[in-house]
């Protein structure tokens, strides 16, 4: 197909580092230019990464006809602002997860006029070893698949980082709560009815630092997850049924420079390890959202499933101050 041209509105560190790195991969991707609100940092990470144009502004990239797809990295509360921003300048965007701050806010992006693409960037729902998951839920393989439990954590305490900043959005819930509930979602193909959640709270910064949630899908099918900001270093998945178990060694930041392991246990069978060769899920993800904007394919999960997915994320912040289960 003809390459999508993108525009990346900041120099995000997930974009520089991750995100943009892959998309210059693709032969379906043309990542063209880059805005800043200081032009001397847009030009120099457009230098760092080799991107041809520099802008000083958002509003100077959203205006020029050249581009067709915005990537948007920003800080959680401006997501949706750029991301309506961008939509009215006619630009297709992919908008980094989360999609906002709380479900009404994400409700602003159903006014974006038709024709115009708005998906939220979770990656993991393009890696071969969440599509193997689903594939075997779906076949049945592991059984009737009642249980996920996630665990994913990491350590920081740097009151400069965005996702330490309580009135931006910051927090573990937005960071990484929400890899288990999408992952869920993506596995069971269902939604969760109602939640319930533990959290504690940086006594100084505020934010959620670390939690425990449960999440109700119905006959009998629960996710559990634990999220913690300051922990040690850790992700695992494991999707349990009546007839067999799947693992994921490293679900969610999968490498670069080495095959990531998955695991299946079978009742009366050897454990079956199975290595998923070496492949970028932020190309992937890059790659399929153009194509539904060539009209090749349809938007797997658009502005809806974002909107749900803060759904849930509210229900666990209403739970936190009820004690009690909250509806979704």
């Amino acid at each position: 197909m003809k390459p999508v041209r993108w525009g990346i509105l900041s120099p995000a560190k997930i974009g520089m580092e991750k995100v943009i790195p892959a998309m210059l991969k693709s032969k379906e991707v043309e990542v063209y230019g880059l805005a800043s609100r200081d032009l001397g940092r847009a030009q120099a990470a457009c230098k760092a990464l080799g991107i041809p144009k520099a802008y000083g502004s958002y509003e100077e990239m959203l205006a020029d006809p050249s581009i067709e797809a915005v990537y948007n990295p920003t800080p959680n509360h401006l997501h949706v602002p750029l991301t309506l921003q961008a939509a009215a300048a006619g630009k297709h965007v992919l908008c980094e997860k989360p999609i906002a701050i709380t479900a009404r806010e994400a409700e602003q992006l159903r006014g974006v006029a038709k024709g115009i693409l708005v998906a939220e960037a979770f990656m993991v729902r393009h890696h071969p070893q969440w599509i193997m998951a689903r594939d075997l839920v779906r076949a049945g393989a592991l059984g009737r698949v009642h249980a996920i439990q996630v665990l994913f954590a990491y350590h920081l305490t740097d009151p400069i980082n965005v996702r330490n900043q309580a009135d931006i959005g910051g927090g573990g819930i937005l960071d990484i709560g929400c890899y288990p509930v999408t992952g869920a979602r993506f596995v069971f193909d269902a939604e969760p009815s109602r939640v319930i959640a533990l959290i504690d709270r940086d006594p100084v910064m505020k934010v959620d630092r670390l939690t425990s949630g449960i999440a109700d899908f119905g006959e009998g099918r629960q996710l559990s997850f634990v999220c913690g900001t300051q922990s040690m270093n850790y992700q695992r998945v494991h999707v349990l049924g009546t007839a067999g178990r799947f693992e994921i060694d490293i679900p969610f930041n999968a490498p670069l420079d080495t095959p990531t392991i998955v695991r299946l246990h079978q009742d009366g069978k050897a454990e079956v390890t199975t290595k998923i060769p070496v492949c970028d899920q932020y190309t992937l993800q890059a790659e399929a959202f153009g194509r539904a904007v060539r009209g090749l394919e349809p938007l797997a999960h658009g502005v809806e499933s974002a909107v749900q997915n803060m759904k849930i994320l509210d229900a666990f912040f209403r739970s936190e101050t009820s004690g009690r289960w909250e509806g979704v």
